[in-house]
């Protein structure tokens, strides 16, 4: 199962320790999404995700202002008792610091009670969408991510078939790397894969003949990127006689990763073909296609409407 250390939660977060006694190192958070506790405060239990992040808004707490100070102390105890062995921590948004008696009672069951300044949804919204993206699940994959035109081009195929010179010129063209060689791709969604680089490897690129190459040095730090949305693949094959290429492109292939199709396209590399052109053109028709305009299907209207005419 996925995890992240609570304090790196902390440190993203900007969120103020209100339980410095508490021994953050070991604990981690493993749910992407977050839970406000206001059933559990009145005492219903049930389907309670105490795995979850706990977030304290102005409605919880003003909520538990309109009992008395023994009631409220009590409803306390009873959601840090339920959830001792699980809570990762509860956040108070707003600013609004809990008294110290809360504080004592969730220290009693090793539960961290952190602050934050933001407004409860703004830091829910935050939480969720980190969350998500460290949380996601995550495959590597050998291949090169760039950024062509806002669309983020997964180029893949055996070694030494041309991806990283494709990815050179494609840079020299003014797009950008996200990585090369090794390509850590997440689901965030169920539609959306993000491919990030290896910290070891980020913006390195190595070239046979010439080694390995800085790209953040030599061509600036606009020419990389931290993180893409795939949204095409690219596949770089040997050109083969007898090998039956996609000529037309009416019927879409696809490639799958952690459950999540993406269109992919083969292209067929012989001497002589600009790589880094054709990549660019792969992106834009595919851009196009989003926006509903798809090229093949406005040359088989033509086609029709001349035989009709004929």
């Amino acid at each position: 199962m996925a995890s992240i250390k609570l304090q790196e939660f902390i440190e993203r977060m900007n969120l103020k320790n209100l339980s410095p006694n508490i021994d953050l190192s070991e604990r981690v958070i493993t749910e992407s999404q977050v839970n406000r506790p206001a059933l559990q405060l009145s005492g219903y239990f049930e389907h309670f995700d105490s795995r979850r992040v706990q977030v304290m808004g102005n409605v919880e707490v003003s909520y538990m202002e309109t009992f008395d100070r023994a009631y409220r102390l009590d409803r306390y105890e009873k959601l840090f008792a339920h959830g001792q062995k699980d809570i990762p921590c509860m956040v108070f948004c707003r600013g609004l610091m809990p008294e110290q008696a809360v504080i004592d009672i969730a220290a009693k069951y090793n539960i961290p009670i952190l602050l934050s300044d933001r407004m409860t949804s703004e830091f829910m919204a935050s939480t969720i969408r980190w969350l998500n993206v460290k949380l996601a699940p995550c495959v590597s994959i050998h291949g090169v991510l760039v950024d062509v035109y806002g669309e983020g081009l997964l180029i893949i195929g055996e070694s030494g078939v041309g991806k990283s010179e494709a990815a050179l010129e494609l840079i020299r063209r003014g797009h950008r790397l996200v990585t090369d060689d090794v390509v850590e791709i997440k689901r965030v969604s169920d539609e959306t894969l993000i491919g990030s680089s290896p910290e070891v490897t980020k913006n390195f690129i190595e070239l046979r003949g010439i080694g390995i190459i800085d790209v953040k040095t030599l061509f600036g730090v606009e020419c990389v990127k931290e993180t893409m949305n795939i949204n095409l693949v690219v596949k770089l094959e040997e050109w083969k006689d007898g090998t039956n290429f996609d000529r037309v492109g009416l019927d879409e292939e696809y490639m799958e990763f952690l459950g999540v199709k993406v269109v992919c396209q083969t292209i067929p590399i012989r001497p002589g073909r600009n790589l880094a052109v054709i990549c660019e053109t792969a992106a834009v028709n595919h851009r196009q296609k989003k926006m509903g305009y798809n090229a093949t299907k406005e040359l088989y209207k033509r086609v029709q409407n001349n035989l009709r005419k004929g």
